[in-house]
């Protein structure tokens, strides 16, 4: 339980969660971080711009120049996602498939070159799209490659929710076949008509009718003003279930009749009720829709008098409004946890906390967003992050490139608890970083003073060691220095193992 609530929450946090033992801040050009091996973790030039660390994940490593560049790596050194600007262009790719994409327009996806040398050519694929215009798609095989340039002329395969798409000169003519039902449009949409699986004739707006014996028969008048359709119940309905009947004409009348349903609205869509006695009762009675509802059931309830007051509850879900859309609440039980949001004008503030069902008094895990100034994550497990100011989070909540590419720019200070008394804190993209640990304490104020402590031994550096104080853990008498750069403190430890 403890292992999901981590993984739910840390996957909204801020990224760079590796432990860091030392740290050289020659702020604003460079600020490097090292671990107890002395290991370079991360690297930063200028501020926050020119950076390199540990991505979210723990395993690749993520880096670029924000906001324009991030590229992250595996760690055999592999490109595995390349952004540029994001999301202006974004590429992702492993060693069998390839797909970049301009503002998710322009889009090509694809085998890597390597793997394509190594499969049979009828394995290849290659799809190239320029939204609304160009649509392509080459497998080698002429049943699935298609070829289609808007409006003019082409064919477009296993699409849109359709088997083949083809046009010439659209809307003048247009065809589209899915499930055996082939409809033909000339122009799209005032006629239409359809063979195969289902018949049907369309003069758009004025009357249609398309029917698939068996299955349904619906038609429409003077569309969207009247329709009557008749649907077949469920193929594993009991025989001789009664067909659903839906029949309306806006704005006086609108009726929906099956087998344990009758569904009706009166100056549509002001006036209705609705009464289902299978497969779960429910009753709900509409005065002023969206106003006034009054609904009870065995699997949901519902009382809104909007926008003033508005609660529901829907399969477990639990939502109230108050002065919608002023407040909300919402609550839920999903995978074992208690979910519990809280919103104020949808984004200006959000607050969701993640319980336990099981244990209920486990701690819980919360992450809260009030914009723009803050953003605050706790998993509930000792792990705590915070930043200041956070426009961007509370909109792509779990968005990893935007946290990588664009939060950091707008976080004067962060905070970061590993677990309780292993902490990091960063103000003004690191000009002033403190770092808290189990018998270790480190400050610096750029590359101007540092101070640090560790194992009980204490050293006060200005200029980066440029001179200096230092109290050893054996005399415990302070003595001074001079010349003592971090690089050279590197060197001694390495000439130490």
């Amino acid at each position: 339980m403890n292992q999901l609530r981590f993984l739910l929450v840390s996957a909204l946090a801020l990224a760079g969660s590796t432990a860091v033992a030392a740290e050289d801040n020659l702020w604003p050009f460079r600020i490097a971080r090292t671990d107890d091996a002395g290991k370079l973790v991360s690297t930063h030039y200028v501020g926050p711009l020119i950076f390199r660390q540990p991505a979210s994940d723990g395993v690749r490593t993520v880096s670029g120049l924000r906001p324009f560049f991030a590229q992250w790596e595996t760690p055999a050194g592999e490109i595995s996602e390349t952004n540029f600007l994001y999301p202006v262009f974004a590429y992702r790719g492993d060693h069998e498939t390839y797909r970049w994409s301009i503002l998710q327009l322009i889009n090509r996806s694809g085998d890597q070159p390597e793997r394509a040398a190594e499969l049979p050519e009828a394995m290849r694929y290659d799809t190239f799209d320029v939204w609304p215009f160009w649509f392509s798609r080459d497998t080698r095989d002429p049943e699935t490659s298609y070829r289609a340039f808007f409006p003019f002329r082409g064919t477009i395969k296993n699409r849109f929710g359709y088997d083949q798409i083809s046009f010439t000169l659209f809307p003048f003519y247009s065809r589209t076949e899915k499930k055996g039902a082939v409809a033909t449009s000339t122009p799209w949409p005032f006629i239409k008509t359809t063979r195969g699986t289902e018949e049907g004739f369309a003069f758009w707006p004025l009357f249609g009718h398309l029917e698939k014996p068996g299955v349904f028969d619906r038609r429409f008048y003077l569309w969207p003003l009247a329709w009557n359709n008749t649907l077949a119940a469920p193929a594993d309905a009991p025989a001789g279930t009664a067909p659903r009947r839906e029949f309306g004409i806006l704005p006086f009348y609108t009726s929906e009749t099956a087998p344990g349903l009758v569904n009706k609205n009166y100056v549509w869509p002001f006036f209705g009720y609705t009464d289902r006695t299978a497969p779960n009762r429910y009753h709900e009675t509409r005065y002023f829709w969206p106003f006034l509802v009054q609904g009870r059931g065995d699997d949901r309830y519902v009382n809104r008098f909007g926008p003033f007051y508005s609660h529901s509850n829907v399969k477990g879900t639990d939502k109230r409004w108050i002065l919608w859309p002023l407040y909300r609440q919402r609550t839920w039980t999903d995978a074992g946890l208690d979910h519990s949001q809280r919103q104020l004008f949808y984004f200006l503030y959000r607050s969701t906390e993640q319980r336990s069902a099981i244990n209920p008094n486990l701690p819980a895990a919360e992450k809260t967003h009030v914009w723009p100034l803050y953003s605050k994550w706790d998993n509930g497990a000792g792990r705590q992050q915070f930043q200041f100011p956070s426009p961007l989070e509370v909109f792509f909540p779990d968005n990893e490139r935007i946290r990588t590419s664009w939060s950091p720019l707008f976080s004067i200070y962060r905070f970061d608890q590993r677990a309780p008394g292993t902490e990091r804190q960063e103000f003004f993209w690191g000009l002033i970083t403190s770092r808290t640990a189990p018998a270790e304490r480190e400050f610096h104020l750029g590359p101007l003073y540092s101070v640090r402590e560790r194992d009980g031994e204490k050293r006060v550096a200005f200029g980066r060691g440029l001179f200096g104080w230092r109290r050893s853990t054996e005399n415990h008498r302070w003595r001074f220095f001079w010349f003592d750069f971090p690089s050279k403190e590197n060197k001694l430890r390495d000439a130490s193992r």
